[in-house]
């Protein structure tokens, strides 16, 4: 790469063959000519030709990684494994299946750019274009995680976020992690911003991660993150002293 990028988009993807292509020239319209960025897809054990649409596009495109998961690790997994590669010092995420449109993305990396005291940026999504069932889980399941974290939030569940790279890497780890970022950031002294962004419609295939992955957020995650919030400590003040 020709460059060191400010900017990282994780992209994670699970048998997405047929939206590689449409989704990484949007990324580039959208960022192209305003930061230095790098895309980074995480394929998180895909066993169509997802990889091989990489591959062959990271032959055009320096600035292209791909990281690969040898079986499916979930989509939080993929997430870490992407934002732990990341070179850029902000990283903006999005699902790899085309629903959330990367025309956002600029939004979201520059309010994260507004202040220091803002860890999260978070994608609010309108005129959403899922069946009126999924909207219904999602509806659901926001209401009962707020009301039990108050963490503010009315839509977690949206794939378009940036962040500081620094803070999600101070985040404890688990499965559904990426459920849960507005908490946790607020927990460690982070502000949250929130950008309302327009759904779509996916642009080819079906959602490979599946009905407990997307709404039933587990009874022991949220007791978990609730308890970790009611244990946290301020962090202490700390200057090193000289000789």
């Amino acid at each position: 790469m020709s460059s060191q990028p400010s900017v990282s988009i994780v992209v994670p993807v699970r048998n997405e063959a047929d939206n590689i292509a449409p989704l990484i020239e949007e990324i580039m319209a959208a960022l192209d000519g305003r930061w230095a960025y790098e895309i980074i897809y995480v394929n998180d054990g895909s066993t169509d030709a997802t990889g091989d649409r990489l591959a062959a596009l990271m032959k055009q495109r320096d600035n292209l990684r791909q990281l690969r998961h040898a079986r499916s690790g979930g989509q939080s997994a993929a997430v870490r494994s992407g934002v732990r590669a990341a070179r850029g010092m902000i990283v903006a995420t999005l699902d790899g299946d085309g629903q959330n449109n990367p025309a956002f993305l600029p939004d979201l990396i520059a309010e994260v750019e507004k202040g220091e005291r803002v860890g999260l940026v978070a994608g609010q999504r309108v005129g959403r274009k899922d069946t009126g069932f999924k909207k219904f889980q999602s509806r659901v399941a926001n209401r009962v995680r707020n009301a039990i974290l108050k963490d503010g939030t009315r839509d977690t569940g949206c794939g378009l976020k940036a962040f500081r790279r620094d803070v999600f890497l101070m985040l404890p780890y688990f499965d559904g992690l990426h459920r849960f970022l507005p908490a946790l950031v607020r927990r460690e002294g982070y502000e949250i911003a929130y950008v309302d962004v327009i759904d779509r419609p996916r642009h080819s295939g079906v959602s490979n991660y599946g009905f407990f992955d997307r709404l039933w957020i587990g009874i022991m995650d949220l007791a978990g993150v609730w308890w970790l919030i009611r244990r946290k400590k301020p962090t202490p003040e700390v200057t090193e002293v000289k000789a």
